[in-house]
């Protein structure tokens, strides 16, 4: 039995409110690319509002940025999730909907199996990465760790935002 579900963060700030038809693309492929990543292998969670996504969400000052959070069984799910399926194709356009972000924008960290983290949560491991970088609270693909593990694993060349 698991003991462990990797948890995940991306943050986004689009280019234009959400109603807007520069990013009407994007707004149209959430329920089939959510319905994607919940039909994946490794797939455990994903944070939405009654809407069916979470695009309702605002937690920051800033309007215009969207977050996105999920549960998978391992890092390995999550990662052929985002970089082998359709997916893939609204990640390397994502420059076409989103700014670009100077900060960190995608976090991982582990979780107790089934556990369901909020917001608040989320986004407090977001800004421990930003604070202190990668560390076994708050990663990234890049430089992860294991659970319970303090030595760092080192992943692929760049960290992109999974969804």
């Amino acid at each position: 039995m698991r003991q462990y579900d990797l948890a995940q963060l991306n943050v986004g700030r689009l280019v234009a409110p959400i109603d807007s038809p520069a990013v009407a693309e994007f707004v149209d492929a959430l329920d089939p690319i959510n319905a994607l990543a919940d039909d994946s292998a490794g797939f455990v969670w994903r944070f939405q509002t009654e809407a069916g996504n979470a695009t309702d969400e605002r937690p920051f000052d800033d309007d215009e940025i969207l977050v996105n959070f999920s549960t998978w069984e391992s890092v390995e799910a999550l990662a052929g999730y985002v970089y082998r399926t359709a997916h893939t194709e609204y990640l390397r356009r994502r420059r076409e909907w989103f700014q670009r972000f100077d900060d960190v924008a995608v976090v991982l960290w582990w979780v107790p199996a089934g556990h369901r983290p909020t917001v608040e949560e989320a986004i407090d491991r977001l800004e421990h990465l930003r604070e202190h970088g990668p560390t076994p609270h708050a990663f990234t693909f890049r430089r992860r760790f294991e659970p319970e593990s303090d030595d760092a694993v080192d992943g692929p060349e760049r960290d992109v935002c999974p969804a």
